[in-house]
């Protein structure tokens, strides 16, 4: 008599984040989205990159789940923490400060199994073009720039405004995906399996 095989554990996502559904969407895992209803306030005098492993925590601590992925994101620039515009005009005052420099994104990330969590935080170095003043309030109008920190995203027009990157792409986009499946492994979830099934 064969072994019957056993469907690996559906991951819940807590976020609302298109684009972290995509990105897991793509790993090929069983996976299910549940936001967090988490506050995603940035706090004063906080250090961006323990706001996002903060807040990335706040996010897993929120669903009840055996695994559960969450993320949060946070762009800094000259020690400040950029969460996401308010309205247009806050999005273009980002983009004026951004434009022509670096900038650094934290993307926290938290993982949670019944074997135990992981909490890391990775870092990627951004660098702007200098963008002229009708690029900055066309994209500022455009609206895509509202649900993210920064006020930009960079897999859509936004990447019109990189000129380069140093690190890992995907923390940018809002989820290090390499360092999420590392995280899964360590934790004890069958990758090899849910790739076969």
């Amino acid at each position: 008599m064969g072994t019957v095989a056993t469907r690996p554990p559906t991951i819940v996502l807590a976020s609302a984040s298109p684009r972290r559904r995509e990105l897991l969407a793509r790993l090929g895992l069983p996976f299910e989205v549940r936001p967090a209803a988490a506050e995603e306030r940035l706090r004063a005098g906080e250090a961006p990159r323990q706001a996002a492993a903060r807040l990335a925590a706040a996010k897993a601590g929120a669903v009840a789940a055996d695994w559960v992925v969450a993320a949060d994101t946070v762009v800094e620039v000259d020690g400040r923490a950029l969460g996401k515009p308010r309205d247009a005009a806050e999005n273009a005052r980002f983009l004026r400060l951004l434009s022509g420099r670096s900038h650094r994104v934290h993307t926290g990330l938290a993982v949670r199994s019944p074997a135990g969590a992981e909490d890391l935080v990775v870092t990627t170095r951004v660098r702007f073009r200098d963008l002229a003043d009708w690029e900055i309030e066309a994209y500022a109008r455009s609206g895509e720039g509202l649900d993210k920190a920064g006020g930009y995203g960079i897999q859509e027009k936004g990447m019109m405004l990189v000129e380069a990157i140093e690190g890992d792409f995907f923390t940018v986009m809002g989820l290090p995906v390499a360092r999420l499946w590392e995280a899964l492994d360590r934790l004890g979830y069958p990758l090899e399996e849910a790739w076969r099934a």
